[in-house]
């Protein structure tokens, strides 16, 4: 029985040294210059690079750094961010990503000197919603939230209060790719830092509703 206990307990020791960290992580579109201190992404992100397809402005890019993981079911994924924003379009934050016609980006985007909350939805085309912010924050925690077929997307100053920002269609039951992302599409690059990143797997909404039905 002693025995048992002690593989027990080296089993699960394993298993939190095999968590998911950002080390275990990968680039799509690696930047030039980027570290991870005590479990936080830091970038110098890639000068005139975006994440956009074809509508109002006749273009398509999809060259900005994203650092990201991949799941397969519902989750919930957060981080917090802070930026040292130049120039205008200067953006960060969290992105969803089935590939290079669907994925949702969300986070902070400097506009004309404004701050905003950013989201842009790309399904073949991509549409642009943004909620500008009275004040300037020091930092921004960005929340989704994957259910059945859809992201909800959340904002919160404190990681305790989180205001619903946007509810955008996902492919549901289909694999996507999430992680962090940051493009300069009108600047230079800027130094973008990515801390507590966390995906947080949620049940299967629709298979809960039928365990409770057939019970």
């Amino acid at each position: 029985m002693k025995k048992l206990s002690i593989a027990v307990v080296l089993s699960m020791i394993c298993y939190v040294g095999n968590a998911q960290t950002l080390e275990k992580m990968q680039w799509f579109n690696e930047p030039e210059k980027w570290r991870i201190e005590k479990n936080t992404l830091i970038m110098n992100v890639t000068p005139q690079s975006d994440y956009w397809r074809i509508s109002h402005y006749g273009f398509t890019v999809d060259d900005a750094p994203f650092y990201y993981t991949t799941y397969g079911g519902e989750f919930e994924a957060k981080v917090k961010l802070t930026g040292a924003y130049k120039a205008r379009f200067d953006q960060m934050g969290l992105m969803i990503r089935t590939d290079h016609e669907n994925y949702i980006k969300t986070g902070v985007e400097f506009v004309d000197g404004k701050f905003n909350i950013s989201t842009v939805v790309t399904h073949h085309v991509s549409d642009w919603s943004v909620i500008t912010l009275d004040t300037v924050p020091a930092f921004i925690w960005i929340k989704v939230v994957r259910r059945i077929d859809a992201l909800e997307i959340f904002y919160s100053f404190d990681d305790k209060k989180y205001i619903l920002s946007r509810n955008a269609p996902l492919q549901d039951n289909h694999p996507v790719m999430v992680g962090l992302m940051a493009a300069s599409p009108d600047g230079n690059g800027f130094e973008a830092k990515f801390e507590h990143f966390k995906v947080t797997h949620l049940p299967d909404e629709r298979r809960l509703n039928w365990l409770k039905q057939n019970k």
